[in-house]
């Protein structure tokens, strides 16, 4: 896994509006010219790849936003204002990080001088994911329950992913898709700064490692990693998107015993967004048919999972 933040950036240089922040009284009332410029951390491999601006940042929002802001109330700092312009930037689901400098060219500073600038730095909060962990071919000597605990120790070592519970190893019956082998799924739970879109990506090395390919559809595969949930859904921080490449949350997560079961027993509070509804995975769960998810026998967690 590549780790880390996205390392593609966006610039915004020199967005030009009529403020009154500061604290003297004849700021507040006249007025002066500020300037602000912002860089956005993004991984910009998908949109290069799509030619899609829904795999990118839009930066003419971005641009209004901090017009918007400039424009706006005023505050007495500019550190102020570039917190707020960051705090802006970062709701964008493509930000990772974000860089915000505002110049004051018209300051008091009572010298001459050229500029004066306030730069900060923020990167997104830690918010909690769900990720589904899946596999049902053997990858060298590696079986498939050998492959998909060496993915939760890999989810363990990335320096982006704090992983906060583990469920046991389930046998389960392949759903959909051709004739296969029995998966081994589990569920992992966690936190990250990344982005949904870093976060996707990352998951994504992880199976290229394991040699995972996609020519058919639902398909068996040495190991696959499903972003099943981004955010809190009863605190409203989680994510939706049904852009193609990111589909959040995951559009079959609440039919897929292989996923509710592990994931309850992780969590036995668990939340799922449904069609614009919060649901209870135990609800979830109880209208299923789960005799198709059964605890690995040779799984050394107990049935209440374990935390890392």
């Amino acid at each position: 896994m590549s780790g880390g933040a996205a390392r593609d950036r966006i610039r915004l240089c020199g967005v030009r509006g009529r403020g009154f922040h500061g604290v003297l009284k004849h700021e507040r009332r006249e007025g002066q010219e500020f300037v602000v410029d912002v860089e956005l951390a993004v991984d910009l491999g998908p949109a290069g790849a799509s030619d899609s601006l829904a795999d990118t940042v839009n930066y003419g929002e971005i641009g209004a936003a901090v017009l918007a802001r400039i424009e706006g109330e005023p505050h007495d700092l500019i550190e102020r204002l570039a917190e707020l312009v960051a705090q802006d930037a970062l709701e964008h689901g493509a930000v990772d990080e974000v860089t915000v400098t505002v110049h004051k060219p018209q300051a008091p500073v009572g010298v001459p001088f050229g500029d004066v600038t306030v730069t900060v730095t923020r990167r997104r909060p830690p918010v909690p994911v769900v990720v589904a962990v899946g596999a049902n071919l053997p990858r060298g000597a590696l079986r498939p329950e050998h492959s998909a605990r060496a993915a939760v120790e890999a989810l363990t070592r990335h320096s982006e992913i704090t992983v906060v519970g583990v469920s046991g190893l389930h046998d389960t019956e392949p759903v959909g898709g051709p004739e296969q082998p029995t998966y081994v799924n589990a569920v992992v739970t966690a936190r990250t700064s990344l982005s949904p879109g870093s976060l996707l990506r990352e998951l994504h090395a992880l199976e290229a490692t394991f040699d995972r390919r996609r020519d058919v559809r639902w398909g068996a595969r040495t190991l696959d990693l499903d972003l099943v949930q981004y955010g809190d859904p009863l605190r409203g921080t989680d994510v939706t998107s049904a852009a193609p490449r990111l589909l959040l949350p995951h559009p079959r997560a609440h039919e897929r015993a292989f996923v509710l079961v592990p994931w309850l027993e992780v969590d036995p509070d668990a939340v799922l967004r449904r069609e614009g509804r919060v649901r209870r995975v135990a609800d979830l769960v109880a209208s299923l048919d789960t005799s198709g998810v059964q605890q690995h026998l040779d799984d050394p967690t107990t049935d209440e999972g374990h935390e890392s």
